[in-house]
């Protein structure tokens, strides 16, 4: 009895340890531990344990290579208990960002113990617009199953996705717009344009709800509200409706008027697109567009083409006396009674005789050629100009008037810009650009957007017109009222001293041009041309 009891212990003994080691080969491919256990135990002894397949660092190199190429099921292969929608959610992260290419940089391998692991890494993506978007997230590992696996969760993508949120791509809107400058940018401080752009915010070209700029990628997360993670927005388009302005030739023209105690307008046009280029106006509200003023000999230039246009050439010989009778008529006087005699028309605009201009206007042309003339450089016309109130949207601008004269005496006088006659600023800035160009051009609209459609309807002058006004304004700032005044090389114009029909103190006018800039400075009460206005001009010029 005793034998078969041994027997019986023995085979027992033998058929668990054969069965212990078939198991370990069918299950792993390490070589086993033995593990001695009490034969008493009531549990099950653990014989043996298997060492995980792989390592971290093989799966996290493994699962960023198919990352990088969008090989999605095979990360999801690599992944422990993956969600169904797992492809789903990375190509709607991809589709959000618009990435045109992505890397990832790997850190170090860090491990928690023998089962857990996690690798830091970066990822760089270029995005559309705005360049590089680089972010650290962390992959984060464990064993499954005896196999190295990825513990993933959205935040594997990027690190502030919560379970259940998501990457989106947004277009904000912004708006109202503020108006900027040509070049997108804010407008010089104290540029004493505001009252020019309050309407502009409101033009047609700007929803009045705001506009679509840039993008936005934003995280939504359940329960919080969304965040904004990256942007971009086109250098201007946060700030505003463009302008015609153009930020420098605006901070000359508002520095220029620093310093000068009365009220004053710089208004600056580009001769061949009739686009404003500046305004800075002291004047009160819209004065430099809207607010009219006898021009002075300013308005030669409009008589002066008028005569040329009927056959005088600058050589021709004119008398400039002290005063000139009008037959029958008043006797009109030079400024302070000068006297220069026998002078060229060239001389004679340079010196801005008065007389000479009464007598070639009463025995040369009508009433009704000099307001045809008029007509033909804007006086009369109503143009349709960005910001402010006004006509329409955005405002409008005069651009001058004049009535027909009914007798000699108010004809001599519009002849030399007084009587009727009067103007804005910005009328007499595009008389001086159409002299430059050649061809007479409303005002364009000051948003630019605007100002890129068809052309306003333009007048050309006759080319001897044009070339002789051109040798007539030349004259002035070389040897005539704007010469030695230390305005730039290549500046031509016109000064004008205008009487105030109030009794005030006289205006001061200075209308040219340099270059593809025209403009026109006007001070209220200041004086002469010469004395006030011809400096401010200088700074503004000095200054471009």
């Amino acid at each position: 009895m005793r034998n078969r009891a041994l027997l019986a212990l023995v085979t027992v003994a033998a058929a668990i340890f054969v069965f212990g080691v078939v198991g370990l080969v069918v299950s792993g491919r390490q070589e086993p531990v033995m593990v001695a256990t009490p034969a008493a135990s009531p549990t099950i002894p653990r014989t043996l344990a298997l060492r995980p397949d792989g390592s971290p660092d093989e799966t996290a190199a493994a699962y960023f290579a198919a990352w990088a190429k969008g090989d999605y099921e095979a990360m999801r292969d690599l992944v422990d208990e993956p969600p169904a929608d797992f492809a789903d959610q990375h190509r709607e992260f991809e589709d959000a960002a618009l990435s045109n290419s992505m890397r990832i940089t790997p850190g170090a391998v860090k491990r928690d113990g023998d089962e857990t692991a996690e690798v830091p890494f970066t990822q760089e993506r270029d995005e559309p617009d705005k360049g590089p978007w680089r972010f650290d997230s962390v992959l984060r590992l464990a064993v499954r199953d005896a196999t190295w696996k990825v513990l993933w969760t959205p935040a594997v993508m990027f690190p502030e996705i919560e379970a259940g949120g998501r990457l989106v791509r947004t277009t904000p809107m912004t708006g109202p717009l503020r108006p900027v400058t040509r070049e997108g940018e804010e407008f010089p401080q104290d540029s004493d344009a505001d009252a020019y752009l309050d309407g502009l915010t409101g033009h047609a070209v700007v929803p009045t709800n705001g506009v679509e700029v840039g993008w936005e990628l934003r995280v939504e997360n359940p329960g919080s509200p969304s965040k904004a993670v990256l942007a971009y927005t086109p250098k201007g388009e946060s700030t505003g409706v463009r302008t015609t302005i153009e930020w420098s030739v605006q901070a000359a023209a508002a520095r220029a008027l620093d310093g000068v105690p009365q009220r004053a307008a710089i208004v600056a046009v580009r001769p061949t697109t009739g686009e404003i280029l500046a305004v800075a106006d002291r004047l009160g509200g819209r004065g430099a567009f809207e607010r009219k003023y006898a021009p002075g000999s300013t308005f030669k230039t409009v008589t002066a083409a008028a005569l040329l246009g009927g056959g005088l050439v600058p050589d021709t010989t004119v008398e400039c006396p002290s005063v000139y009778q009008i037959p029958f008529h008043r006797a009109i006087p030079n400024y302070h009674d000068e006297d220069h005699g026998a002078v060229t028309l060239r001389h004679a605009f340079a010196l801005s005789c008065n007389t000479t201009f009464a007598r070639l206007t009463i025995e040369r042309l009508n009433a009704d050629r000099l307001v045809e003339q008029a007509r033909a450089f804007g006086f009369g016309v109503e143009g349709e100009n960005g910001g402010g109130q006004g006509s329409g949207q955005g405002g409008g601008y005069t651009c001058g008037s004049l009535k027909r004269p009914e007798n000699p005496d108010a004809l001599a006088e519009d002849s030399f810009g007084q009587g009727t006659v009067e103007a804005t600023p910005l009328c007499m800035a595009l008389v001086a650009a159409a002299v430059k160009s050649g061809e007479w051009r409303p005002a364009r609209p000051l948003a630019e957007e605007a100002s890129q459609g068809e052309l306003p309807q333009s007048v050309p002058l006759p080319s001897n017109v044009a070339e002789g006004l051109r040798d007539l304004m030349s004259a002035v700032t070389v040897d005539g009222t704007a010469a030695e005044a230390h305005l730039p090389e290549g500046v031509a114009g016109k000064t004008g001293t205008a009487e105030d029909w109030q009794g005030g103190q006289d205006h001061a006018w200075f209308i040219g041009y340099q270059g593809d800039l025209a403009f026109a400075v006007f001070v209220e009460h200041g004086g002469t041309g010469r004395s006030a206005a011809v400096p401010i001009a200088a700074r503004f010029l000095q200054a471009l």
